[in-house]
């Protein structure tokens, strides 16, 4: 008998991977119970989050269309919430950042996988003022700060190398003094969301999904609550 794999057949892990099932638990969400505000239940959920153990509970996958109209995805990390949107910072010059400035629209998912919970978010998204991002750019690690302006992300480099030495001639051009500007080319987003949906997963996957919404373009107020069907 062959020991090859038949690449068309999966590993019996596999399969036993792709067919398990999982019950969600009891823990449910009720809109009796839930914030009249989305920021302010987002908050609550994200403390828990936090307090329960949650791996980096401020990742999300963030979605965004590029100017031909192909879709993508990647985690970034949550760097500022309030009524005003969710914030997160990048290079403007990458694929997301290039891709926010043709198409203005997004959408994050915070996967809380161990809670059962999800939350996706959708609005329009605006440039952070540079006196902010200023600010938070000053609080990254140095080599945050070096490997930002080292790198032009998503662009094509011939080696890992080549990066390695743009980083290493800026930690020489920084050394003894610790600081280095933040490049022009980057920055914050925040996402202004219309659309706030939380996902309780429950038994037999009957699940609670409660949706915030409210007209696009609106600043503030006038949350709409209603439940979805699992």
């Amino acid at each position: 008998m062959s020991d090859a794999i038949d690449p068309e057949r999966p590993e019996p892990r596999l399969e036993h991977a792709l067919h398990r099932h999982t019950d969600y638990g009891a823990e449910e969400l009720d809109e009796a119970h839930v914030a009249s505000d989305p920021f302010v239940q987002f908050d609550r959920w994200l403390a828990e989050a936090d307090a329960r153990g949650v791996y980096e509970p401020n990742a999300m996958v963030l979605g965004t269309i590029d100017a031909d109209g192909t879709p993508s995805s990647r985690t970034v990390l949550l760097r500022g919430v309030d009524d005003r949107g969710f914030a997160f910072y990048t290079d403007r010059e990458s694929r997301k950042g290039r891709a926010l400035e043709s198409n203005p629209v997004a959408t994050v998912l915070f996967p809380w996988y161990t809670l059962h919970r999800q939350v996706i978010v959708t609005g329009e998204v605006r440039r952070v003022g540079d006196g902010e991002s200023d600010a938070y750019w000053a609080t990254r690690p140095l080599g945050s700060r070096i490997s930002a302006t080292a790198s032009r992300q998503s662009q094509p480099i011939a080696s890992r190398a080549e990066l390695e030495e743009r980083v290493a001639a800026l930690e020489e051009e920084v050394a003894g003094a610790g600081e280095i500007r933040r490049p022009e080319r980057w920055g914050g987003f925040r996402l202004r969301p219309w659309r706030v949906e939380f996902w309780q997963g429950r038994t037999s996957r009957l699940h609670d999904r409660l949706v915030f919404s409210r007209e696009r373009g609106a600043d503030a107020g006038g949350w709409r609550l209603e439940r979805l069907q699992p």
